[in-house]
């Protein structure tokens, strides 16, 4: 309907707008009128048509404002991606009311891109690590957690706080739930038959789903309604281009991982990355750019894009992954001085990576560029007010202007060559680039054209390491074509897979020849490196593997590792099929009599042993599915049992109190055990330090003494609360805890300064003198080491004395039969 109300104006309209502010002179900020174009307000009218990337300006700054300051705070640094998703993708689904959001893990695990297990294992925990979202669980059928409740704390704490970011309106959570989404919803039926279709991103899943999908939502944020996003300024990595550095910028990553988040969204036609071309074919400025939001602002970038490549992208130069290799000169076309092609918003697309090291935060204005007329013949004359410099110059450039065609687009020269220099021939790269610009203006949308291993800047020389280059020799024209991060994943897996070589072989320097050897046959099944057409995967996924051929680890195609010779489990496996054979067909024989084998009793013989192999495997791994499900009944009801018990435990009563529901020992009654566990080792610290340990009656009296006045100290320190029961129990512990701190160090003291500790200490010093006699401080600082040394000793010694003496007056001790009043203190004798 809005795109019908646009169609309906019939001739360009505008509108005059008096609300925009522009800087004046002298700092201060004026109102100017703004003329909006007819263009401008279609924009507007089909935006209201409400796609969930139609976001107006206010309503992406405000978004963006909120995803950003959640993706700011100070739990989440550091953070996986994949929590930091789940931070969002739980704040979107937020209800205003109450802020309590009710989840399946699987269902949070299908908006990440992730599996049930690895969002139990990994996210949820790192949710509850981050103190960001309150998550409360609730147990699945193995004790997973399957049931999530969660709460985005600072979503919630921001509610009414005026101008806070994350005070978010009921129609804001809507629109950003709209959006979440739209770009990354997993699609669902709902029960009244409503159908929310899956978001942009819902087939990537797997490892690194969850960041790919951050950041397609934030370069949507970013996006504006043509579908550019606003590039970052300043220095960026020229290997990497400006791209994939504000790709990494709003990750927080590295550039390399940028560029590789990058090239996995373009290899989804998620976004597009364009080249701005000068009139003269050089590249210029970069464009990011996300089709799917121009799209909903009813916006035809990648059809333009498209066109203009095809039409306009004639390769002159060649672009730097498709350089001349070593020895190789670039063999390059004779080209104008000039273009007839405009420099448009949506651009020609040329190599992202090639970036410029400067570059300002401003949006480009381009400027067509018209025919360049030549009166003199002069390659020096002027060229108005442009001021760039000269192109290159032509042969035989003197001649009369009039030799141009009747274009008037394109300076035509008489039997026009190459300078001197170049070769006569056209570039095979310029070939192919020419090629794969006809192909995509063909097809109906635009293809892997922009995100092809040519625009990427590669590294064309070998591995540093020698054994890498022997092990990668046979595929070195697969190397040349691989881009620059695929370079280095092709050789952080030949390492691996030489590392485990070595391991398995007798002669660990043999394993890059073996590893050569392996891509030589493998070259040899496909054909040859004419016929591979994708290097990448073949190298990953066929080349570089291990592909055994029976149950041996050190088998490779029906050869083992360490010996390179035939695998001995392959070849019984081998004899044990042609016994089977030879079985068969001797029953077969048996069966006809005299005269040939019939081949089709013979086959049906082998296909009915096969049969019953299949039975009897289906058999066992019936037998093996009951085994399996009796030992899960066993765990659940030993986790039953266990559960009970610790249920048991929690309800049972205090052991000295008798308070219901104490897990056997409530908080005041474990404090007064401690107290008195803490007041017996002071006890005895006191006893050891100032008795003979020789007496057991003089022990045991210095020892009710000692118990007595340690109590009285650890009463008077516990009083004044309260007459609280609890909070007196607990601080006994604190001062009993000092008062054995204050004994133990007391006897030490007293035992360092006896007989035996003097003579220790004394010992020491001499034999320190006698070494440094001109480090007296030295031996005196031994001496007294040496005397604590021997204070603790003995009061290690001591202490054992002491145990020992009271077990023994334990066991001297006659044994009486209890009486009936002891057992019954409420009867008397008669």
């Amino acid at each position: 309907m809005a795109q019908a109300a646009v169609a309906a104006l019939s001739h360009p309209r505008q509108e005059v707008t008096a609300n925009s502010a522009s800087q004046a002179p002298g700092g201060k900020a004026r109102l100017r009128s703004v003329l909006v174009s007819s263009r401008d307000a279609g924009s507007a009218s089909q935006r209201a048509a409400g796609h969930p990337l139609s976001l107006g300006r206010d309503t992406r700054a405000r978004l963006g404002g909120a995803v950003r300051a959640l993706l700011d705070l100070a739990g989440l640094d550091g953070a996986p991606d994949a929590v930091r998703l789940a931070v969002l993708v739980l704040a979107s689904r937020t209800p205003s009311e109450t802020g309590v959001v009710e989840i399946r893990t699987s269902e949070l695990g299908r908006w990440l891109g992730l599996s049930a297990s690895y969002t139990a294992s990994v996210v949820v925990p790192g949710l509850r690590c981050s103190g960001v979202v309150s998550v409360k669980t609730a147990p699945g059928e193995y004790g997973q957690p399957d049931g999530l409740k969660c709460k985005v704390l600072p979503l919630w704490a921001a509610q009414g706080v005026v101008g806070h970011p994350l005070n978010l309106s009921k129609k804001e959570y809507a629109t950003l739930l709209r959006l979440m989404e739209a770009v990354m919803a997993p699609g669902w039926k709902h029960r009244d038959g409503r159908v929310t279709p899956a978001g942009l991103i819902d087939t990537r899943t797997g490892r690194g789903a969850a960041t790919d999908r951050l950041a397609l939502l934030l370069l949507v944020l970013e996006a504006r309604e043509t579908g550019r996003v606003r590039q970052c300024g300043g220095m960026v990595d020229t290997k990497r281009g400006r791209a994939a550095a504000t790709v990494a910028r709003l990750l927080g990553c590295t550039a390399a991982a940028g560029e590789r988040v990058l090239e996995r969204l373009e290899d989804r036609e998620l976004v597009l990355r364009a080249r701005l071309k000068t009139a003269s074919g050089l590249s210029n400025r970069s464009r990011l750019m996300v089709p799917a939001v121009a799209a909903a602002h009813g916006r035809t970038v990648a059809d333009d894009v498209q066109e203009d490549r095809a039409e306009a992208l004639e390769p002159e130069f060649s672009d730097p992954d498709d350089a001349a290799g070593p020895g190789e000169e670039p063999e390059l076309e004779v080209e104008p001085q000039v273009s007839d092609v405009p420099v448009t918003d949506v651009a020609d697309v040329a190599e992202p990576d090639v970036a410029a090291a400067l570059h300002a935060d401003h949006p480009y204005r381009g400027t067509p560029v018209g025919s360049l007329t030549v009166s003199g013949g002069f390659s020096g004359e002027g060229r108005g007010a442009e001021g760039r410099r000269p192109e290159r110059a032509h042969g035989r450039e003197d001649q009369a202007a009039d030799s141009r065609s009747s274009s008037g687009n394109r300076v035509l020269m008489a039997g026009d060559g190459p300078l001197r220099g170049e070769k006569p021939k056209e570039s095979p790269v310029d070939e192919r680039e020419g090629q794969r610009a006809a192909g995509a203006g063909a097809s109906g949308r635009p293809k892997a054209v922009w995100s092809e291993k040519t625009q990427r800047q590669r590294r064309t020389s070998s591995p540093a390491e020698l054994g890498l280059r022997v092990a990668l020799g046979p595929v070195a024209g697969l190397w040349e074509r691989l881009s620059g991060w695929q370079q280095d994943q092709v050789e952080a897996a030949a390492k691996a897979e030489l590392t485990r070589l070595a391991g398995q072989l007798l002669r660990p320097e043999a394993a890059p020849q073996m590893l050569a050897d392996r891509l030589t046959d493998r070259l040899a099944e496909t054909g040859g490196e004419a016929l591979v057409d994708r290097p990448y995967p073949w190298l990953i996924r066929r080349g570089l593997v291990q592909r055994p051929a029976c149950s041996d680890p050190r088998c490779d195609d029906g050869t083992r590792l360490d010996t390179r010779s035939e695998c001995p489990s392959c070849a019984t496996a081998i004899a044990d099929r042609r016994a089977l054979r030879a079985r068969v067909r001797a029953v077969v024989t048996a069966e006809q009599g005299q005269g040939p084998v019939s081949r089709a009793a013979y086959e049906e013989r082998l296909r009915a042993h096969s049969a019953l192999e299949a039975d009897r495997a289906r058999v066992r791994h019936a037998h093996a599915a009951v085994e399996v499900e009796r030992r899960r009944a066993a765990v659940a009801q030993r986790r039953q049992r266990e559960q009970e018990a610790e249920q048991a435990r929690r309800w049972a009563p205090c052991a000295d109190c008798g308070l219901v529901d104490a897990a056997g020992l409530c908080p005041r009654c474990s404090w007064t055990r401690h107290t008195n566990v803490l007041v017996a080792e002071a006890v005895d610290f006191a006893v050891a330090a100032r008795s003979a340990l020789d007496d057991p009656t003089v022990v045991a009296g210095l020892s009710e003494a000692w118990e007595a006045r340690i109590r009285a100290l650890v009463t008077e320190g516990s009083r004044g609360q309260g007459g609280d029961e609890v909070i007196a129990a607990f601080t006994a512990v604190q001062v009993a805890e000092r008062v054995r701190d204050e004994q133990q160090a007391d006897a030490l003291r007293l035992l360092a300064a006896g007989p035996e500790a003097e003579a220790e200490a004394a010992a020491v010093l001499a034999a320190e003198l006698r070494r440094s006699p001109r480090r007296p401080d030295a031996a005196r600082v031994a001496a007294g080491a040496a005397r604590h040394r021997t204070a603790k000793y003995l009061l290690r010694q001591k202490l054992g004395q002491l145990r020992v003496l009271r077990a023994r007056a334990t066991a001297d001790k006659p044994h009486r039969r209890p009486r009936r009043s002891d057992l019954h203190p409420g009867l008397t004798s008669v």
